[in-house]
């Protein structure tokens, strides 16, 4: 069996404290942010982090309906202004964790943006069976989960020094699909639209388009403008592409198609095209990602990347206990796969 790791190892390996580090692998302030990256880095390493689980035991099933102890799971989510139940993306998913918990006979906790140094307040450990966390959680916020010993599974975010079940759409493949449909149907001046950084589906969005590019030896167009688009809304991202294309065009650099982020980018993109009398998809084809509402309502309809949110968390919620019930199974990262839906803003470029 292997021996486990200390915090005086660390302290040791690092060159600081067992204060030190017992304050940054439990997420707790009084150590700088370049302190606590080198501990955790370390931690991560030397093995720390592995076999470490959850204060439920092996083989322990989900808890029934009603129990005392134990039938809460909270679900974190730290950008609560843009992922709650309303949001296009966010809400389908966090209705399959509610319909998954509800068929389990479990409840639910939200806790939006708390600090990492209230948490272990809010939360009794014997009374909440786990954590669900959906989108970008910090690094603090999961050494703290991790130091309060609870069973935690992580939707479309993944931290390289903590590992934990984690599950995405396998965005890169999907827009490896759609890029490939294009560059098939003669697109040679492809390029990409929305903030690579914002989110990790974004980037890794980003990352399917440019390996199926590489693959067909065509080159991307390098806007970078496109590539760090932001906006707080719909008529301000379109405000600002019209500004970018229009540019753009009066510079002949237009590509043939674009490939967005997600759907509401790429129905701004339409709109901004259309203001600038461009033709959609005679002169330039839009393809999405989400399959949004809004998408088939569009005009011409929106081209895009159909994926079943619900039932990702409805899949968030089996894995969590599917841990629960295994701790000592080794760490999965789950990909659901989607589907391209062929729509009139996407065609042959003759």
């Amino acid at each position: 069996m292997r021996q486990k790791v200390s915090m005086q190892q660390i302290a040791d390996y690092v060159g600081v404290s067992k204060f030190a580090v017992s304050k940054a692998l439990a997420g707790q302030p009084g150590v700088s942010d370049e302190t606590r990256r080198k501990i955790v880095e370390a931690a991560s390493q030397l093995g720390y982090f592995a076999r470490r689980h959850g204060h439920a035991a092996a083989g322990t099933a989900p808890a029934a309906a009603g129990a005392a102890e134990g039938d809460t799971v909270m679900v974190l989510l730290p950008n609560v202004r843009y992922q709650d139940r309303q949001s296009l993306y966010w809400g389908p998913i966090v209705d399959g964790i509610v319909s998954g918990l509800e068929a389990h006979g479990l409840g639910m906790i939200i806790a939006a943006e708390p600090r990492a140094d209230s948490l272990a307040r809010r939360i009794r450990p014997s009374a909440v069976r786990g954590l669900i966390g959906v989108g970008f959680v910090s690094n603090r916020m999961l050494l703290e989960i991790r130091h309060l010993e609870l069973p935690f599974v992580l939707v479309d975010h993944e931290d390289p020094l903590i590992p934990c079940d984690v599950l995405f759409v396998n965005n890169a493949e999907c827009v490896r699909r759609a890029t490939r449909f294009l560059l098939d149907n003669g697109h040679r001046r492809l390029q990409f639209v929305g903030n690579v950084r914002y989110a990790r589906s974004f980037y890794d969005r980003w990352i399917g388009f440019r390996l199926m590019l590489e693959e067909r030896e065509a080159k991307p167009e390098q806007e970078p403008d496109l590539l760090s688009l932001e906006g707080e809304n719909r008529s301000e991202m379109t405000e600002s592409l019209g500004i970018i294309l229009g540019r753009m065009k009066a510079q002949d650099r237009l590509p043939t198609a674009f490939v967005c982020a997600n759907d509401s980018i790429a129905l701004c993109v339409m709109t901004a095209l259309m203001k600038l009398g461009v033709d959609i998809p005679g002169r330039c084809s839009v393809v999405g990602f989400d399959d949004i509402e809004d998408a088939a309502r569009a005009q011409p309809p929106l081209a895009t990347v159909r994926v079943d949110k619900e039932a990702l968390g409805r899949r968030a919620v089996e894995t969590l206990l599917w841990r629960i019930a295994r701790p000592d199974a080794p760490m999965e990262k789950i990909l659901q796969s989607g589907e391209f839906i062929l729509r009139p803003s996407a065609s042959v470029h003759r």
